[in-house]
């Protein structure tokens, strides 16, 4: 097994680890807040932690059956796994001051070359790991 499936492998645990510690972080907000929900945020956090876990045993698993060095699997998934992270805490973030309801709202870095990159990063990265698992499984590629 190498790095790139190790880390994979790692971080989808953490994500689940994470999404079960924000899951208190949103309980404990649902008792305290006069309407008896989280903030939407938190909620958003806590949905993307799980999912980001799920993912990234799935790219673990095509990462399996990549032909392409170490280097570049490390780099196509160290790719998603670095926006799936800066996304995940920044959902935290926005969900533990409570100061909005729609990052979308407001034009700035993040709603606009944050998220450009955020789409390169991540469809670039899973394009590569999903390619060489094609190359691979149904091209006969080594």
């Amino acid at each position: 097994m190498n790095l790139a499936i190790k880390i994979s492998l790692l971080s989808s645990g953490l994500f689940l680890l994470l999404g079960m510690l924000i899951g208190i972080i949103k309980y404990q907000r649902m008792l305290t807040s006069p309407e008896h929900i989280a903030p939407v945020y938190i909620d958003i956090a806590h949905r993307a932690a799980f999912l980001y876990s799920f993912a990234m045993l799935v790219i673990a698993k095509l990462l399996e059956y990549n032909p392409y060095s170490e280097a570049v699997q490390l780099g196509a998934s160290g790719s998603v796994l670095a926006f799936l992270t800066l996304t995940v805490f920044g959902y935290l973030a926005h969900g533990l001051k409570n100061d909005t309801d729609n990052l979308f709202r407001e034009r700035n870095f993040t709603t606009t070359w944050y998220m450009y990159l955020l789409i390169a990063g991540e469809i670039g990265g899973l394009s590569v790991i999903i390619w060489g698992f094609i190359s691979t499984q149904f091209l006969g590629l080594k």
